[in-house]
């Protein structure tokens, strides 16, 4: 199973680069030591090595974006060195030039002291992120019962980890049940209303027989948590997902949520649902979402996404062909099909929301 949370393939954890935190990359952190090698070597064969002195005021800044204090230091005090050696023809500098360099260098060590305390501050904040976002959504085991899971998350919000979107598979005394999720709005605002749909729908698993009723259960919990908060406006979409017993049926309930896609026999076809109110409006009226079953073959998989997927938009406004892709996908392994459509969805269509796909597997014998 590849749950993936906010976390990159490529480069840092996240996909930030390193002016956002990440690591430097190492030509940054070769770059001041290169150069100080090279206006030394430069000064050394030329007459007129005073032509390159001026590079050299330059390397405890660059130091101070990869090194720490005492590395930054060390190079400090070879430049101020090179300076005073007779054999580089640098030490004819007036002293205002001398001083200025020394008062660059003393500068960029504390600069470089207060940023390596500041990267230690976020690293550990960063950690405290990444637990919580593990308490809130831990990672998918492979399997679930006879269902097999893969999923993928990325938040919307730049440098969380966690956003307004959720998905959980449990195995309870009624089978295998699935819930994907979007609470209104995205990043950190939205993680407590995450954790108490997250906390109904795990305690309605164990508890309801029926599917309509894990959906009100979860309705019920959005509903009182808004309830002393003026202007809330707190809701959720969801569809909520179980097997039957022998897996050769799926029963699903929708609750303002976007469709699963059925992926069979090379096809891709969103299912057709009964379309519900989402959690926590309160419509007076309005009629409990209605649960309906789909019938499953033995190589059929269900493909779960999120608006962020299904209305990313291209330069002209168009949405994401999400079924469309999904059939020329048909062939590739569950494990790898979440990250194909994310690499096939970032190369030419913008994702505005948080980004959340799910798929299920049923091991039909």
């Amino acid at each position: 199973m590849t749950s993936v949370r906010g976390w990159s393939p490529r480069g840092y954890r996240d996909g930030r680069g390193w002016l956002q935190g990440a690591p430097p990359p190492r030509w940054i952190r070769v770059l001041p030591v290169a150069l100080l090698g090279l206006v030394t070597a430069a000064t050394l064969i030329s007459p007129d090595g005073q032509d390159f002195g001026f590079l050299l005021g330059a390397i405890p800044p660059l130091a101070v974006l990869s090194y720490g204090p005492l590395a930054t230091a060390v190079l400090s005090c070879l430049v101020v060195l090179l300076l005073n050696v007779p054999a580089t023809h640098l030490n004819h500098p007036g002293d205002t030039d001398l001083l200025t360099v020394s008062f660059v260098a003393l500068l960029s060590v504390f600069v470089s002291y207060v940023r390596s305390h500041r990267d230690a501050q976020l690293l550990t904040e960063r950690a405290v992120g990444e637990a919580v976002q593990l308490a809130v959504l831990p990672p998918l085991p492979e399997r679930v019962g006879a269902v097999g899971c893969v999923g993928l998350y990325r938040a919307a919000q730049h440098g969380t980890l966690v956003g307004g979107d959720f998905f959980d598979v449990r195995d309870g005394p009624y089978g295998v049940r699935a819930v994907m999720g979007d609470v209104r709005g995205h990043g950190l605002a939205a993680v407590a209303t995450v954790v108490s749909l997250l906390g109904a729908f795990r305690e309605a698993v164990l508890d309801l027989e029926d599917l309509e009723s894990v959906a009100a259960r979860m309705d019920r919990r959005l509903t009182v948590d808004s309830a002393d908060v003026p202007h809330a406006e707190l809701f959720a979409t969801a569809l909520l997902l179980e097997f039957s017993a022998d897996l050769r049926s799926v029963r699903i309930v929708a609750c303002g949520h976007p469709a699963p896609v059925l992926l069979r026999d090379g096809q891709a076809q969103e299912v057709t649902v009964a379309p519900g109110a989402p959690l926590g409006l309160g419509l007076v009226g309005v009629e409990q979402a209605k649960e309906v079953t789909v019938e499953l073959g033995s190589r059929d998989r269900l493909f779960l996404a999120s608006d962020g997927v299904w209305e990313a938009r291209d330069g002209a406004g168009g949405f994401y062909p999400l079924p469309e892709r999904l059939a020329e996908f048909a062939g590739v392994d569950a494990a790898a099909l979440t990250e194909l459509v994310w690499t096939d969805l970032t190369r030419h269509y913008e994702v505005r929301d948080d980004a959340t796909m799910l798929v299920l597997t049923p091991a039909l014998g």
